[in-house]
């Protein structure tokens, strides 16, 4: 019986993948209507996002093939939607991100942040969130993990050491900051004939040290992933769903007016991130340090020794980068133009670059952010990393040499995630295939009973629902999965989209429980000295206070930025159906 048990677990992704389609044919059949048939293709994805049983990119491919065979869509127009602005946006920016990785341009910034903040533990805990934060509203948050939790490591395995006049006047040398589980250095208790002796006080003291040590270590590693899942939530391009967020607003809403753009986003996004950021700081702080204030922040003599020793360390790693090369400087030269020009392109609060040089007919920019974005990853394939000069070829003696490009096809080909592309790309078919069929409509007529509820209750318990769901579920599967419902609900009751499609976006990137929940989650846990236990204590705060503090961004500093007190008429410019009821919502809208 074991054995046939072990076979069935063994053969579980073949055989969800044999059964449940089959599982859920009744649907289609007993109700023979695009609803249903795309109702259908929904459920099917969804179950094979949520077990995995396909890779979640090949799942991402079932509408082309479903929709056309279904009556749907067209074939054509399903394939439109996996290449859209977004879709553009997304490779955009992670040329740059890789153009940064590349040439370890975010190594030099951890690091001389480091040095200006110190290494005093309260501090040291700040310092790696801020630069992870950082980092991650730029480079991929696995990236930003992998590069920073060695870098933690290594810093803390040096202010653990009991110090000698050599460490604090040198520092000890750090063998390395490659990605390894360090060997455990714990004394063992000797024990005779099983019995245990009775041990003196005074040997009792290293035990209570090591817990404390290990408390700093598990701490400083939660830090760092929970940081890097936070800082995305600022920026655009910093996590995926963020795209999601704004690939679907404009597929379902096409005349918003680009409502949802980089400078739109950071202003809202930013202070919300920060608050996190900062209660997160205080609660890792409170549950890793305690609350001895004068320990924390290295006042004693014992305790400044080891942290200049510490300090020591990272000095010493910023010295073997050496000073800037020109690859690095024209990288930053052109990420800061990159952030220069999505920000000033239409940041709606004046007229930008893009409403100036590049107008519609309407006066809007005709160039996007992943015109910006493409346009600075295309330069990047043609800027020298050296300085242009007359350099021999060594492999060819007499011949010159050109040097490399800042970026090069195969780097790109090797750190780009092309998966994602196809599971952005499958999203925005769900969402067209949703309106295209009626679906949308018809969830939107069976969710007007919420018209009821006050909006910042929806508002709450979508982010509990959501950060609920995003623990054992992709975050850009579920934000998929939801914003065209959510966008439906927000027709029917006379909501603005924004109101629920903003808390589901931000509360995807709380992740924060479980090892399996994000990929920085499972560098840390992999990384060693946590337990599941650990992570689900400290991230259920977490998500509790990340659910308020979003609740709290949309009810106070969003309603102005997004408008989120009115029903904007855009919101009902492809909903031909329910015209009467639109109209009532146009005249008499809810206030959030």
């Amino acid at each position: 019986m074991a054995t046939c048990w072990q076979g069935l677990w063994a053969y579980r992704s073949y055989l969800l993948v044999f059964f449940l389609p089959i599982f859920l044919l009744p649907l289609p059949i007993l109700l023979p209507r695009t609803e249903a048939y795309c109702a259908y293709s929904i459920i099917l994805m969804a179950l094979f996002w949520c077990t995995e049983a396909l890779p979640l990119a090949v799942t991402a491919l079932f509408p082309i093939v479903l929709y056309p065979m279904m009556g749907i869509m067209d074939a054509s127009e399903v394939c439109i939607e996996y290449l859209k602005d977004s879709n553009i946006l997304f490779v955009g920016g992670l040329l740059v991100a890789i153009a940064v990785e590349h040439w370890n341009l975010h190594k030099r910034i951890a690091l001389r942040v480091l040095l200006i903040i110190g290494v005093r533990p309260a501090l040291l805990l700040l310092g790696f969130m801020l630069v992870t934060a950082f980092l991650s509203m730029w480079i991929s948050n696995t990236a930003t993990t992998a590069m920073m939790v060695p870098i933690a490591h290594a810093v803390l395995d040096q202010l653990h050491r009991t110090p000698t006049g050599k460490d604090v006047e040198e520092g000890s040398e750090n063998p390395t900051f490659e990605l390894q589980e360090p060997s455990p250095q714990k004394e063992v208790t000797k024990f005779d004939n099983g019995q245990v002796h009775p041990v003196p006080a005074a040997s009792l003291e290293p035990t209570a040290q090591q817990q404390e040590q290990l408390r700093f270590s598990q701490g400083m590693s939660l830090c760092v992933c929970y940081s890097a899942s936070i800082g995305g939530i600022a920026t655009l391009t910093g996590t995926t769903p963020n795209l999601v967020l704004q690939g679907q607003v404009n597929s379902l809403f096409p005349q918003n007016g680009n409502v949802v753009n980089f400078a739109s986003w950071f202003i809202f996004a930013f202070p919300t991130m920060a608050i996190l950021l900062l209660l997160s700081w205080l609660w890792l702080q409170s549950l890793f340090l305690g609350f001895n204030f004068r320990k924390n922040f290295g006042i004693g003599g014992q305790a400044q020794e080891r942290a200049r020793a510490a300090f020591r360390i990272i000095q010493t790693e910023h010295k073997l980068l050496g000073p800037m090369t020109f690859a690095e400087k024209a990288v930053s030269v052109l990420f800061v133009t990159l952030v220069v020009l999505w920000f000033t392109r239409e940041p709606g609060f004046f007229v930008g670059w893009g409403n100036l040089a590049f107008p519609n007919k309407d006066g809007n920019s005709m160039a996007s952010d992943g015109t910006v974005a493409i346009f600075i990853g295309i330069i990047l394939f043609l800027v020298p990393s050296k300085i242009p000069g007359l350099t021999p070829d060594p492999e060819n003696p007499g011949r010159l040499k050109a040097p490399p490009a800042l970026l090069n096809w195969k780097t790109v080909n090797e750190k780009m995630p092309w998966n994602i592309v196809l599971l952005l790309g499958g999203g925005f078919a769900l969402a067209k295939g949703s309106e295209k069929s009626g679906l949308s409509e018809w969830l939107g007529d069976k969710l007007t009973p919420l018209q009821n509820v006050p909006p910042p209750a929806i508002a709450f318990i979508i982010c509990l629902l959501i950060a609920t769901f995003t623990e054992c579920t992709s975050n850009v599967a579920t934000t998929t999965l939801f914003l065209p419902i959510l966008a439906s609900m927000a027709q029917a009751i006379c909501l603005h989209p924004l109101y629920v499609m903003l808390p589901c976006t931000l509360a995807s990137s709380l992740a924060f429980m479980l090892p399996v929940a994000t990929p920085p989650n499972a560098i840390v846990f992999s990384f060693g000295g946590l337990k599941v236990s650990d992570m689900a204590r400290t991230g259920f705060l977490l998500n509790i206070v990340g659910v308020l503090v979003i609740t709290l961004a949309i009810n106070s500093w969003g309603n102005p930025i997004f408008h989120l007190h009115t029903f904007p008429s855009w919101a009902n410019a492809n909903n031909t159906a329910n015209t009467n009821n639109m109209a009532n919502c146009l005249a008499t809208t809810p206030s959030p």
